[in-house]
């Protein structure tokens, strides 16, 4: 697999250890004591492997990229569930492109304002050959990217609407 040519986010490793200890909704994380193997982890943008200790939290991720960039998010704030390791991890490995860009899965691309407004998006249906999903995800970042207005983008899976990653203008 080649690097992704867009860089997807991970969720910082400081915004994690807070997460950890209480979330972007006020509560305790839950630790997932089902087999949650494959949950789409955001500390290291892999899926998890079975035996893992995973926790679920709830993260606000336009209001974290709104505060570092000193805007108000408004009513585009929201807050979501999102599978992390329980305890610090190695972090995601750049070399593996894009993440979560499983064959056939729907995909919304929604783009954000430098003012964390959204500008809109784009739904696409991931191809079914794991190589054309790594070059659909570049083409669709690259198009959203060719608009001067958009600072940022986030990847959302369509079926639970959850959060993936971001990605912001390179």
């Amino acid at each position: 697999m080649t690097p992704a040519t867009h860089q997807p986010t991970a969720i910082a490793p400081h915004v994690l250890d807070g997460l950890r200890r209480r979330d972007d909704a006020s509560a305790v994380p839950r630790l997932c004591e089902q087999d949650t193997e494959g949950a789409p982890l955001r500390c290291c943008l892999r899926r998890s492997r079975a035996g893992e200790r995973i926790s679920l939290v709830s993260y606000a991720p336009l209001r974290r990229w709104a505060a570092e960039a000193g805007v108000d998010p408004g009513a585009y704030d929201e807050v979501g569930p999102v599978f992390v390791h329980t305890d610090r991890c190695a972090g995601p490995d750049p070399a593996l492109g894009y993440p979560f860009a499983e064959t056939g899965a729907l995909r919304v691309f929604r783009r954000y304002s430098g003012e964390g407004r959204i500008t809109g998006g784009t739904l696409l249906r991931l191809p079914d050959d794991p190589g054309h999903a790594q070059a659909a995800v570049d083409e669709a970042l690259h198009t959203a990217f060719a608009d001067s207005e958009v600072a940022l983008v986030h990847v959302r899976a369509v079926e639970y609407g959850c959060f993936q990653y971001e990605v912001r203008r390179p």
